[in-house]
């Protein structure tokens, strides 16, 4: 291992902390482990680890007689011989399902009341798992009141999530799927990303509440996967299929399946394929008593942020809408199970005065394979149906975007900041249109 020469204190030698520990002394660091435990200080002060982890025994032993790690009870003089504190407590689940900041609490207190003494600054990094906001809400205003110093001023504060797995976190620390520091300030975040100089995967310097939510977005994720592959192969199993060749053949596509594809929060799914293929699979294993809550449930949350686009526009209290796009997709004119025609219809059917452009769904009414299937499902909304971008623009009070083709875009551009945008596909330069008044995006 490579790294730098900060003095870092590890608060929490658990899994996490003792890994944390260990890898940055071997970095080059010199480190001080605290722990209420006296246990567990005195295993490593002995050279020996106190968790049970491939590769740790041999790296703590070896850090320990170089003199890079040390361990004490002491909070302040842990605190008041290094740069950064490193906080690694456990948030274990409280009664309610919530979490439980006990811990996180008790150490930044004891942290901020060595912060009030010491002179010059210090970087205190929280790497426990804790929802968002728990750091600015909860934790910093701990600190500052133990500390009479304010965080971002006199002190600085990050948030720097761990990406280890019991059982090879050495080699996740050294091979890290990414790195993510948030910071409170500038030279906060510099100071934690030195620490991981050289480590490979992509790095991530961001607020400090989205460095909170990172943890369980992917923790989510992973759960989520190993139960689609368990609803997946007992339906597979009910069936008498091979839920491995099947699943193998699922996991060679890593342009659709493994892959960012479909992962960008956004609106709602429709077309031809996704609603009817996953009614059909779940219809399958109901027919075979099987129960797949998951897949069941997936329509359902379609529903919901269908459902949350019309309570937006409803919330807004204007009655004139301006629909940019109806297909379910930009670039086609496809319109069988379009969440666009969808909410145009529960918008028209709550009594707003509504007006649609999109120009390829329009020249298919005159010609294409979706004449007849406006003529004879949609008539109403036919009517309301236009080529022409400017008799849209001109009718809205709010306007919807749910395409990013050039028209639109130039089209929204020019609105004037009495107009309201939603928008549902994220369209080009949305960060920086988010700071106009009146810009909204679903879900992001």
């Amino acid at each position: 291992m490579t790294g730098g020469s900060a003095g870092v204190s590890v608060f929490g030698l658990g899994y996490v902390g003792c890994v944390s520990a260990a890898c940055l002394a071997a970095r080059g660091n010199q480190v001080i482990g605290v722990d209420v435990n006296p246990q567990k200080t005195e295993f490593i002060r002995q050279g020996r680890t106190p968790v049970v982890e491939e590769r740790i025994g041999e790296l703590i032993a070896s850090v320990v007689a170089r003199g890079q790690l040390s361990v004490t009870e002491d909070v302040a003089k842990a605190v008041l011989a290094t740069d950064i504190s490193i906080v690694c407590v456990g948030t274990p689940s409280a009664p309610g399902g919530g979490l439980s900041t006990e811990y996180l609490e008790r150490v930044s207190a004891e942290i901020g009341a060595a912060l009030a003494v010491k002179a010059g600054w210090h970087v205190v990094a929280y790497r426990s798992t804790m929802v968002p906001g728990t750091c600015v809400g909860t934790l910093i205003p701990v600190l500052e009141r133990a500390s009479g110093k304010r965080a971002g001023v006199d002190f600085g504060v990050s948030v720097n999530p761990e990406f280890l797995r019991e059982g090879s976190s050495v080699r996740d620390f050294e091979n890290p799927p990414k790195t993510v520091v948030g910071e409170s300030d500038e030279r906060t975040g510099a100071e934690m990303m030195s620490l991981y100089e050289g480590l490979p995967g992509p790095r991530f310097r961001v607020p400090l509440d989205v460095a909170e939510m990172t943890k369980y977005v992917d923790n989510s994720f992973h759960a989520l996967k190993v139960t689609f592959g368990n609803e997946i192969g007992a339906l597979c199993a009910r069936l008498g299929l091979d839920s491995h060749a099947v699943m193998d053949i699922f996991l060679a596509d890593t342009k659709l399946n493994i892959s960012p594809a479909y992962l960008r929060p956004g609106f709602a799914f429709g077309g031809s394929c996704l609603p009817k293929d996953v009614r059909a699979l779940t219809h399958t294993a109901r027919r075979h008593d099987l129960e797949l809550p998951v897949l069941a449930n997936v329509l359902a949350s379609n529903e919901t942020q269908l459902r949350r686009a019309v309570d937006l526009v409803i919330e807004l209290g204007r009655r004139r809408v301006g629909i940019f796009g109806l297909s379910f997709k930009s670039g086609t004119d496809d319109l069988r199970e379009s969440p666009m025609v969808e909410f145009a219809e529960r918008l028209l059917g709550k009594g707003y005065d509504v007006r649609i452009y999109d120009a390829n769904v329009a020249l298919s009414r005159l010609m294409g394979a979706n004449r007849a299937f406006i003529e004879e499902r949609l008539p109403h909304i036919g009517d309301l149906l236009t080529d022409d971008i400017a008799t849209v623009v001109a009718h809205g009070e709010i306007f919807i975007a749910g395409t990013a083709e050039p028209a639109v875009v130039a089209a929204i551009d020019g609105l004037g900041p009495d107009r309201t945008v939603i928008d549902l596909v994220r369209l080009p330069g949305a960060a920086q249109r988010r700071l106009r008044p009146g810009y909204v995006g679903i879900g992001w």
